[in-house]
């Protein structure tokens, strides 16, 4: 498939950045897209990154992100977004939960809007089900069929809890595509003093994870990496 991704809004901070509350859309999105991206390349498909960084308004943000996205002939554009007014601090020990948008009652971006929420949803969230919106800025005037994902919740404390970029993202990529990145299986260390095949017991062996066209995208599965506790290096070719 080819797919556009970005992430709405501007980045934190800025004018026309998203809604803030116990986490912030603007900078989780950008980690759940980052991550979409990611994981959509390692499964072969060909994504395009849309986000828009540098929008004068939220008008402007929405039309900057449209163009790019029209500048690609692709088979969906994702649009990735958390969501607010659920006004939930303190936590009830319920999700208030995901919902997506699409713009058609039928074809791909429904279809793939029911997968993703279903997919969310075994994640633990409630499921919000897919909406219909014909005013959306991005489903009305992107060329291709479009998504916009309301992750979850970011002022319901149930949802933040719950909620991981990583396993987010690995969703959204299941309902798009119905396939998940594999990790890589674990091999046995060898126990301690215990020489390599090469009979060289203080050989240095380097292991790639990964080459990736875009910075940002190395520097997620960097991030990805350290979290898991691995020393990372990003070397230039």
């Amino acid at each position: 498939m080819k797919i556009n991704v970005h992430a709405g809004h501007n980045p934190a901070g800025k004018v026309a950045c998203g809604a803030v509350g116990l986490i912030n859309e603007s900078t989780e999105n950008r980690r759940v897209k980052d991550e979409v991206i990611s994981q959509l390349r390692q499964l072969g498909h060909m994504v395009y990154d849309c986000t828009v960084d540098n929008g004068t308004g939220q008008q402007d943000v929405l039309k900057k992100i449209v163009a790019k996205c029209n500048t690609h002939a692709v088979d969906l554009d994702l649009s990735i977004h958390f969501n607010s007014g659920a006004v939930d601090q303190e936590g009830n020990g319920k999700t208030t939960g995901v919902e997506v948008y699409s713009y058609d009652t039928s074809g791909i971006a429904r279809d793939t809007a029911r997968r993703i929420c279903e997919c969310i949803s075994e994640l633990g969230f409630r499921n919000r089900g897919v909406k219909i919106s014909k005013t959306f800025y991005v489903l009305k005037h992107t060329k291709a069929p479009a998504v916009l994902i309301e992750c979850c919740f970011v002022d319901d404390r149930d949802d933040v809890q719950l909620y991981d970029y990583q396993s987010m993202a690995s969703a959204i990529v299941c309902g798009i595509t119905g396939q998940r990145v594999q990790e890589p299986a674990e091999t046995d260390q060898a126990e301690e003093g215990e020489e390599s095949s090469t009979g060289d017991k203080d050989a240095l062996y380097r292991v790639q994870v990964g080459a990736y066209s875009v910075k940002s995208n190395a520097e997620a599965m960097k991030k990805k990496l350290q979290e898991a506790g691995f020393d990372v290096l990003i070397v230039q070719a």
